[in-house]
């Protein structure tokens, strides 16, 4: 093979490959962005149904797909702007080596420990919460809008932020690793049906922010003392502190430690 050909075979391998982590960091993003997920998936559905309609020549049905093909494009585009703006903001944002530290299990296990005895003391003196742990998406935009900390993470610091004297008790705190980034954070407030029309402001914040990354959010309500957990675009209301501590340490895992878990799972059946 002359060196003009393994030049070019080169060439088109990382072209490939340019479009295919394009293409990952994409989907890996609109996975993390609720709104944007049913929006793609309702997309799927038109075009499973222009198939169909082609496949039973179903004439007026076909005729009503191809104009919204033509003309849907402009109009999700002006109708999801906001959507698209973050999604492009989260792309850019997006650490590609993981989140802002991955976690030993030490270290986990003491974040998990800590949280917990805050929000276990919190809900039993009914002072309200908001705790955002970050994951592989960015918080940026929210921590340089809010107080900056950078402490390392104890109940008693995360008790005194939201004692109802303190000017920071309003806002929601920011987790990055096993560090307190920042407190008096505010985050976009869930427009969501599913929510009950009783929760307040606290728990919409904590839901927002979920929806729109892939962060985990700590609610402790001021007037019923019960704790909730968002995530993924879901509220997990009411639940209890032994669920809270193992959802918590489930999910702080890192995606590689639960495929070698698996992976010694396996092993141990072919070995039975």
């Amino acid at each position: 093979m002359s060196f003009d050909a393994i030049i070019t075979t080169l060439r088109s391998i990382l072209d490939v490959a340019i479009v295919w982590a394009l293409i990952y960091v994409l989907l890996k993003n609109i996975k993390n962005n609720v709104k944007l997920s049913l929006l793609f998936k309702g997309i799927a559905v038109i075009i499973l149904l222009k198939l169909i309609s082609l496949w039973l020549n179903l004439t007026l049905v076909g005729l009503f797909l191809d104009y919204v093909i033509q003309w849907g494009p402009l109009a999700l585009i002006i109708i999801f702007q906001p959507e698209i703006r973050n999604i492009l903001e989260q792309i850019g944002k997006t650490q590609l080596l993981g989140r802002h530290k991955v976690l030993t299990v030490d270290e986990r296990e003491r974040l998990v420990y800590e949280v917990i005895n805050a929000v276990d003391y919190m809900r039993k003196q009914r002072i309200g919460a908001l705790i955002v742990l970050e994951r592989d998406v960015s918080l940026q935009e929210y921590i340089s809008k809010a107080t900056n900390l950078y402490a390392d993470i104890t109940s008693e610091l995360l008790i005194s932020i939201f004692f109802p004297n303190n000017p920071l008790h309003d806002g929601g705190v920011i987790i990055q690793g096993d560090k307190i980034s920042c407190a008096g954070a505010v985050f976009p407030t869930s427009n969501s049906l599913k929510i009950n029309k009783r929760l307040g402001t606290r728990h919409r914040a904590g839901l927002g922010i979920t929806e729109e990354t892939d962060a985990i959010s700590i609610i402790v309500s001021e007037e019923t003392g019960r704790v909730s957990i968002a995530m993924k675009g879901e509220l997990y209301y009411n639940i209890t502190i032994d669920d809270a501590r193992i959802l918590l340490i489930d999910e702080l895992r890192p995606k590689q430690e639960d495929f070698e878990d698996e992976y010694d799972e396996e092993e141990v059946y072919d070995e039975k």
